[in-house]
């Protein structure tokens, strides 16, 4: 199987919901159920399909995050320099409208746009790859386009 690339905070997040489904979900769902099949009948006895629902799901991303952590190669990005890879804390600017935007390149399960997490996978960090400060890209989107300049690379 292919190794999956993470970085260290993004693991840690992982183990952390792994661990609080675990630990404190799970048991409670399981009490839940419980708790339901007192009320009788089972064929009619909504809180009970919905505890079941609610315990499927728990199971299934146990099985998820415990399957993509036994898979995870853990990238310090403090020991990397140089040109773009993975792990990357990259700003950008865009050459139309001189807005900047800094985004750390990540794997696929920690991606967050909103909190400057950008997917490997990416159109943008695909362009970003193997490229350095002062270089240029340019990036397909729906909208056309678009050209960014790359200001700073840094690993932390």
């Amino acid at each position: 199987m292919e190794k999956i690339l993470m970085t260290r905070a993004g693991h840690t997040a992982l183990s952390s919901e792994l661990k609080q489904l675990k630990s404190k979900d799970r048991p409670e769902i399981i009490r839940a159920i419980a708790e339901a099949r007192e009320h009788g009948d089972l064929s009619e006895n909504a809180e009970y399909h919905s505890a079941r629902e609610k315990q499927s799901f728990i199971e299934g991303r146990i099985k998820e995050l415990e399957g993509v952590l036994s898979l995870t190669e853990v990238i310090d990005p403090k020991t990397l320099s140089g040109s773009i890879k993975f792990s990357a804390t990259v700003t950008i600017v865009d050459e139309d409208t001189d807005e900047e935007k800094t985004y750390q390149i990540v794997g696929q399960y920690e991606a967050n746009i909103e909190k400057g997490l950008l997917n490997i996978k990416s159109p943008i960090a695909r362009a970003l790859i193997g490229k350095e400060e002062g270089d240029s890209i340019e990036v397909s989107t729906p909208g056309g386009v678009k050209g960014y300049e790359i200001l700073k690379v840094a690993y932390i």
